[in-house]
């Protein structure tokens, strides 16, 4: 089931302020950026950045936020050198976006930001 047009705007709300005090400055913007999207009930942060010596830009997960609707609570995620989404730990499900974008923020154990 996916979010009602309130929660989207919510969470959209929520999500660009945080990106809005994540992304680099304005000058390099064109060789590296921060943005998010949401699927299905899930908030996906990425980074553009260019491609070396080619045309076009790749996206590179950093954090993912699934909500569950049976138990009411976000899983956090963040993506290994394996590829794949990995619970994130010790904060593996949080009840509200705000608090999925504090924990990436700080990012206490350098997964989200390196």
């Amino acid at each position: 089931m996916a979010f009602t047009n309130e929660e989207v705007d919510k969470i959209k709300k929520q999500m660009d302020d945080f990106i809005l005090k994540r992304r680099p400055q304005e000058d390099i913007r064109n060789e590296v950026d921060l943005s998010y999207k949401i699927e299905k009930q899930s908030i996906i942060i990425f980074e553009i950045r260019k491609i070396f010596q080619q045309e076009g830009f790749a996206e590179i997960p950093i954090a993912k936020a699934t909500y569950t609707m049976k138990n009411k609570y976000w899983k956090i995620y963040w993506q290994r050198a394996d590829l794949k989404w990995h619970s994130y730990e010790p904060n593996e499900q949080v009840k509200n976006i705000s608090s999925f974008i504090k924990t990436v923020d700080e990012d206490k154990n350098g997964c989200f930001w390196g």
